[in-house]
């Protein structure tokens, strides 16, 4: 896989892990030791509900060699059995989501099958896991944050900080996950471009987790989400972050907990998985065969905010775009136009005949980074 997250977590991650890799490979697993790792969610949610299966060659080095042609299924503690097919994307399970939703207070297993003919140990199973209820998120806040304060040679710049407060009025919650997915709207400002407005959205990458085990109360107040800097555009137009929350069991907070300091080191989640970061996943042919990732069960809560603010010192992507200027009566005249070069602004008659180009397809097309498509949950009040 193209391996960036952990989907955005284990749920996000569990249902969408990611590291990259320079080039494919495959490797021999009839000589080769390997590792299997296994990144899957499930919630109480009506959503589909993912489990990303992928081949390591060490524990630490972890390749993006998608591990396909599997029975993947859940158990729940009442005997009932869920089928996971196998997406378009290989190595990717997911649920149906007529058949199948997570039930608080139910036990779950995954049980894994990898036909691996290579090897005997070729059946794995998590242990069976609880779903956890999860209270919801109070508050979602973004306040200015200062980066350089101004000077009399250059302005000053700001950026944004998102916060949450949550709490447990029954106090059983003790540790809690988050992930976000951002969402904000891009605007070209050229004349001449047909795609100028589009949405752009991205799971977050890093692991945010908190425990309130041995606070008096089971309440979390100011939890830092995300800051978002002036060196990207989603705060020029208007920005949403959508936050999920997780309950999670001591047990994987220390998963998670031993997974945040690996990455904070190697930059990257799932990148890198050390023997020492526990899993729940165990090979039934040989129970010391070395397991990695997760299978995270938990109910689901989430809230979404809005940032429509002026905030100083923002980058401004589309200054550098222009690059060329040709004096020409159709745009068809000039050398490449709409596979190298591209136009920006263009008028003939009274100003004359002048086309402005570009050299960035992003400069003159939106959809290079986003889609043409409003989100159905998309509120602007100016539109």
């Amino acid at each position: 896989m193209h391996m960036k997250v952990f989907f955005s977590s284990l749920v996000i991650v569990l249902c969408l892990i990611a590291a990259g890799c320079v080039e494919k490979f495959t490797p021999d697993l009839h000589t080769t030791r390997y590792y299997l790792v296994v990144n899957g969610l499930i919630t109480d949610q009506p959503e589909i509900c993912k489990v990303k299966l992928f081949w390591s060659i060490t524990p630490g080095e972890i390749e993006s060699v998608p591990v396909s042609g599997c029975d993947v299924a859940v158990y729940d503690d009442l005997g009932h059995v869920f089928q996971f097919a196998e997406s378009e994307e290989p190595g990717t399970y997911c649920s149906d989501t007529a058949t199948f939703r997570g039930i608080v207070g139910r036990t779950y297993t995954l049980h894994i099958e990898t036909n691996n003919a290579a090897s005997n140990h070729y059946t794995y199973e998590s242990e069976p896991v609880e779903m956890r209820a999860v209270p919801g998120i109070d508050s979602i806040y973004f306040e200015k944050e200062t980066i350089r304060a101004a000077t009399q040679y250059s302005g000053a710049q700001e950026g944004c900080r998102i916060y949450l407060d949550t709490h447990d009025p029954a106090g059983t919650c003790r540790y809690y996950r988050w992930d976000f997915t951002e969402t904000w709207k891009i605007l070209v400002p050229w004349v001449s471009v047909v795609n100028k407005r589009c949405w752009v959205a991205e799971n977050s990458q890093a692991i945010n987790i908190k425990s309130t085990s041995v606070l008096s109360q089971d309440r979390i107040t100011r939890q830092p989400v995300t800051f978002i800097t002036n060196q990207t555009d989603r705060l020029a137009e208007r920005y949403s972050i959508l936050v999920n929350q997780y309950s999670l069991s001591d047990r994987e907070f220390e998963f998670w907990d031993k997974l945040r300091n690996v990455t904070q080191n190697t930059g990257g989640l799932y990148g890198t998985i050390p023997y020492s970061t526990p899993s729940n996943m165990i090979c039934l042919e040989e129970p010391s065969e070395q397991v990695l990732g997760y299978f995270s069960v938990s109910a689901k809560t989430s809230k979404r905010i809005y940032v429509q603010e002026t905030f100083k010192g923002l980058v401004n992507l589309y200054r550098n775009c222009p690059a060329d200027t040709f004096y020409l009566p159709d745009a068809s005249m000039i050398p490449n136009i709409n596979t190298t070069r591209w136009i920006l602004y263009e008028c003939h008659g009274s100003c004359g005949n002048v086309e402005i180009t570009t050299n960035e397809h992003s400069c003159a097309d939106c959809t290079v980074r986003g889609t043409l498509v409003k989100p159905d949950f998309w509120y602007d009040p100016e539109e």
